[in-house]
């Protein structure tokens, strides 16, 4: 009998097998190709010396965890640092000069005027477009900003001193103040006469549906709500009443949502970011939500 391992060949692929038959299936033997192997080799060995000369693997210390440091001392938080502080270091410059200037300086400089819109645009989605959206479209119970319809006023001061000073911000004592009362609520008219004055105010806009009301209303709102919305509802900045002669609602137009505001009132708040953001950053956010279409033309005091 001969002692060498005689090779079992299969008949249909002619390649040798290892031995191995499960159900008469046979394994062939077929290995990786060298340069396979060879490349499997060299990652390996590129993976461990990476880990020795990188930051790689993390352990527990007294500290808590940490990691490997590596033989390079590299970290890409340390990088990642020194490019933002480059950048900053670049852009101090620009937050000076706004800082310092006034609105009529800032918008004469090209330059600088874009580098405020850009950095407006970037504060603006950080900190406004939760409520206003991040086109500053605005939703119900919070204003689009670029329509022209303004509570406070559109000029870049108006939008200045509101980002500034918030509406109904219990933390600023200079915040924008208007408190409409709640007519029904607190026994001011009854319900045909918040009806009726409902109804007056949907005259305004030509959605009136009753004569009669409309008569009865204007005499209400003559007594009640003049004051404050003007003559024809026309609206004031000077004390945060909206237009209500145009089709801009903050909560609704419709009978309902006219009817729900004259009885209960609404009191929306804004903070103030006089404390939050420095003020080159409030300068900045006043200048592009100005630049969105929707601001008034006006001089520009100094700011």
């Amino acid at each position: 009998m001969s002692d060498k391992h005689e090779k079992d060949i299969d008949e249909i692929s002619g390649v040798e097998t290892t031995g191995h038959e499960w159900d008469g299936i046979k394994e062939l033997n077929n290995p990786l190709p060298k340069w396979w192997l060879y490349t499997f080799y060299a990652c390996i060995l590129f993976a461990i010396g990476y880990t020795i000369v990188y930051p790689s693997w993390p352990f527990p210390s007294s500290d808590g965890w940490t990691y490997v440091k590596g033989t390079a001392d590299y970290a890409q938080r340390t990088e990642v640092a020194d490019e933002i502080g480059a950048v900053k270091a670049e852009q101090a410059k620009y937050v000076d000069e706004i800082r310092s200037a006034d609105f009529a300086a800032i918008t004469a400089s090209d330059e600088l005027h874009d580098f405020a819109l850009q950095g407006g645009k970037a504060a603006f989605g950080d900190n406004c477009a939760g409520c206003h959206g991040s086109g500053a479209q605005g939703f119900k119970g919070f204003p689009n900003l670029n329509d022209d319809d303004w509570l406070w006023g559109g000029t870049i001061d108006a939008i200045y001193t509101t980002i500034q000073h918030g509406i109904r911000s219990e933390t600023d004592p200079e915040t924008r103040l208007s408190d409409m009362p709640r007519f029904l609520a607190d026994g001011i008219l009854d319900r045909d006469g918040v009806l009726d004055v409902t109804e007056y105010v949907l005259s305004l806009s030509g959605k009136s549906e009753d004569a009669a009301r409309v008569a009865r209303g204007a005499v209400v709102y003559e007594e009640q709500c003049a004051a404050c919305h003007m003559e024809g509802g026309a609206g004031s900045h000077d004390l945060g009443a909206p237009k209500l002669a145009d089709a801009i609602w903050l909560y609704g137009g419709d009978r309902a949502a006219i009817y729900e505001t004259v009885a209960y009132a609404r009191r929306g708040v804004m903070p103030a970011w006089a404390g939050r953001l420095d003020d080159a950053t409030i300068k900045q956010l006043a200048l592009y939500v100005y630049s969105l279409g929707g601001g008034e033309a006006a001089p520009m005091e100094g700011r």
